[in-house]
């Protein structure tokens, strides 16, 4: 009997906009999403009967509402299967974090049905079962730099972020999406990223072009104490650009000189949950023998 283990990377905005809201509440975004090397791992095995389990031990939200088990009911209601299967879930990226954890494991266990049953659903498919489970899954499938619009289901694959290290770490506090997209909904925004500038960067390979443009309007909206205490922190050792990701709350920091990111990631591990990563490709899967 075999099994497949799906690789899940986390992922972190560049560039983060808010630049209007539809009409069923979803707000819209333009933004430079990248894959990240901090992954969730998942294990996918065949069992018999029809049911899905779950084996999450680090998620504390009921079965139903876990972004993998919504992801195997979607591929299943799909794909018109009738299959049992179990999945475990081993999480290395933190929660209330701004990194797509949950969408990275509903993409994981998507790559992973599709190679478990044979069913040679195209990207595209995949990504439209996994618009239906949340709205950052089809980049996480996609992987990479990509130019991410609407409510997140138009991606423009980028060419790669030039090599660097990322100083990414956590703050004690977090905040929930709906709290963190109710405080842009209410404040004045100042700074916004120019989008096409840090396209134009990247296109060029221009790293410092593209660490100029790195704005997040969740940043100022949302004026988390921790966030701003490890921003003052990651600016004594000069990176390229810092900020937080996503609605937060993790702030990344990039390096272009590895033993600099390293000293960095020193003084964050003291007080806050630190990890050094690189820029990576999107969710991947593969047959395992037991």
């Amino acid at each position: 009997m075999s099994e497949v283990i799906a690789i899940a990377p986390a992922k972190i905005n560049l560039t983060l906009d808010i630049v209007g809201t539809r009409e069923d509440g979803y707000h819209l975004l333009e933004s430079i999403f990248q894959s990240v090397t901090l992954a969730d791992t998942i294990h996918v095995r065949k069992k018999l009967g029809k049911k899905i389990k779950l084996v999450a031990p680090r998620c504390t939200c009921p079965v139903e509402k876990n972004t993998a088990y919504r992801a195997a009911m979607a591929f299943f209601n799909y794909t018109g299967l009738s299959k049992g299967v179990r999945i475990e879930l081993s999480k290395e990226i933190p929660q209330q974090a701004g990194m797509g954890g949950g969408s990275a494991d509903a993409a994981g266990v998507l790559v992973a049905l599709n190679e478990l049953f044979d069913t040679h659903l195209t990207t595209e498919q995949l990504c439209e079962i996994g618009l239906t489970v949340g709205a950052d899954v089809p980049f996480c499938l996609v992987g990479g730099t990509a130019y991410v619009t609407g409510i997140g289901e138009n991606i423009q694959p980028l060419p790669p972020l030039p090599d660097c290290h990322i100083v990414i770490a956590q703050p004690d506090q977090g905040i929930s999406t709906k709290e963190a997209y109710a405080a842009v909904d209410n404040a004045e925004i100042l700074a916004r990223p120019d989008n096409a500038a840090a396209i134009a960067a990247l296109k060029a390979g221009d790293l410092n072009g593209v660490c100029q443009q790195a704005v997040n309007v969740f940043e100022a909206a949302t004026n988390l104490p921790g966030v701003a205490d490890i921003r003052r922190r990651m600016e004594q050792f000069h990176p390229l650009c810092s900020q937080m990701t996503g609605s937060g709350s993790v702030v990344f920091a990039i390096f272009e000189d590895e033993r600099v990111a390293e000293a960095c990631l020193e003084e964050l591990g003291d007080y806050y949950y630190a990890v050094l990563v690189q820029p990576c490709r999107g969710a991947n899967a593969y047959i395992s023998s037991f």
